[in-house]
């Protein structure tokens, strides 16, 4: 009897520790590397390393259907207040550019805030630090809608404003 319920509990022990080391890999993911999806439209978040900008603190894209991408960035303002403050852009010039051009390929413009498992709300952190698990743009689908990436030439599914972590980039 004691040899039987140790073949049982062998893999309910190796499982039950794959199963932590998995969730201890997925919540050390940095944020840099982090991906999230919005469930209702399929749209994805992959974040990149921003490099050495002084002001850029993450980049990311956000992907849409019809394989519309838009390049997205966060910049913390400064003051006691700091806040991420992100911007999606769609084919926007690359260059000298003015600030009207900039403005015109500009989709959606806001603070970037993060959710945890216990719904504690929080804010985009830069690089370096873990990914949360949620991510919430305020105002981005009805900004999207009215965008001129949506329609016959760019995406058709308007994404909700919240996109859950899940992976990592490697």
């Amino acid at each position: 009897m004691k040899a039987c319920w140790l073949g049982i509990a062998r893999p309910v022990v190796l499982a039950a520790g794959a199963a932590l080391i998995a969730a201890d890999a997925h919540a050390a993911c940095p944020i840099q590397l982090a991906v999230y999806g919005e469930a209702q439209s399929g749209a994805e978040i992959d974040f990149t390393p921003a490099g050495t900008s002084a002001t850029i603190t993450n980049t990311f894209r956000m992907i849409l259907d019809n394989k519309t991408v838009l390049d997205g960035i966060a910049m913390w303002t400064e003051g006691s207040a700091g806040r991420p403050h992100g911007s999606l852009m769609y084919r926007c010039p690359t260059g000298d550019v003015t600030g009207e051009e900039l403005a015109a390929c500009t989709m959606w413009e806001g603070v970037i805030y993060s959710a945890d498992d216990k719904g504690g709300i929080g804010l985009l952190p830069a690089e370096g630090a873990d990914a949360p698990k949620t991510l919430i743009f305020p105002d981005l689908g009805p900004s999207l809608e009215m965008s001129a990436a949506y329609g016959p030439a760019g995406f058709s599914k308007v994404p909700w404003d919240v996109f859950a972590l899940k992976g990592c980039q490697e």
